[in-house]
């Protein structure tokens, strides 16, 4: 064999080498890069099995990004559930993992998780109004008053509260406008410039049908926040009322 045979022959080895080389990198680096099969929430987590469903990407609708509720990963999510159901009498476990649920609309779930904080501490006052909170926005609006009654109790000068209990009858069917103008003229007494009231105000004299109360309420508004939220939309609703 010649010397030019022997130089070719090592370099064709080296080649071979160098190529083989950057096709295991290559391949390796595709697959650690590659992510990993999500596995379902119920045995990821240890969740039951008829357990709901929790979005892939663990945000809400209304939300962005890639990150769980609230900023948390799936991972986290499923841990503080499952902390919360293997610690039934861990008041911090519920109250995460009814903030979890409340972040992804999952109202019902919740509220599960907020009954059993309650029990734990019936005195806390975060969760007694969240147990109202979390029952309006599941549609449960005469449970979501005998929650805020019991908050209002504890703490009567609360404006928020009482215009959202005020809310409840205002949003149930039947409505009942009469108890929720009650409600927010009481709440009024105690903050006169309430923005929140006073837009809820108008809208229950306007589906009332009271017209010139409506238009009072109005203008109360308008001198409180010229650019609240909804006005042209208020303003248009009440000139139908009032025929003009």
């Amino acid at each position: 064999m010649t010397k030019e045979n022997i130089l070719f022959s090592i370099i064709g080895l080296l080649l071979g080498c160098i190529v083989g080389f950057l096709f295991a990198n290559s391949y390796n680096q595709s697959h650690m890069n590659r992510p990993a099969a999500t596995a379902s929430p119920a045995t990821a987590g240890g969740l039951p099995p008829n357990h709901p469903a929790i979005p892939s990407n663990g945000v809400s609708d209304a939300g962005g990004g890639t990150g769980g509720a609230g900023g948390a990963g799936m991972p986290e999510v499923q841990q503080a559930i499952q902390q919360a159901r293997s610690e039934p009498d861990n008041f911090d476990a519920q109250m995460k993992a009814a903030d979890l649920y409340l972040q992804i609309g999952r109202y019902e779930d919740a509220i599960q998780f907020l009954m059993k904080a309650n029990q734990i501490r019936p005195d806390n006052y975060e969760t007694v109004v969240k147990l109202g909170d979390a029952n309006f926005d599941a549609d449960h609006f005469e449970v979501a008053e005998k929650w805020y009654t019991a908050a209002l109790q504890m703490k009567p000068n609360d404006v928020n509260v009482r215009t959202d209990m005020g809310t409840t009858f205002l949003a149930r069917n039947p409505p009942d406008y009469d108890r929720a103008i009650s409600e927010y003229k009481r709440s009024l007494q105690l903050d006169p410039n309430h923005e929140k009231t006073l837009h809820n105000l108008v809208i229950a004299y306007t589906k009332k049908g009271d017209a010139r109360a409506a238009q009072e309420a109005l203008s109360r508004l308008e001198q409180v926040n010229p650019r609240a939220d909804d006005l042209d939309r208020l303003r248009s609703e009440v000139a139908q009322i009032s025929g003009r």
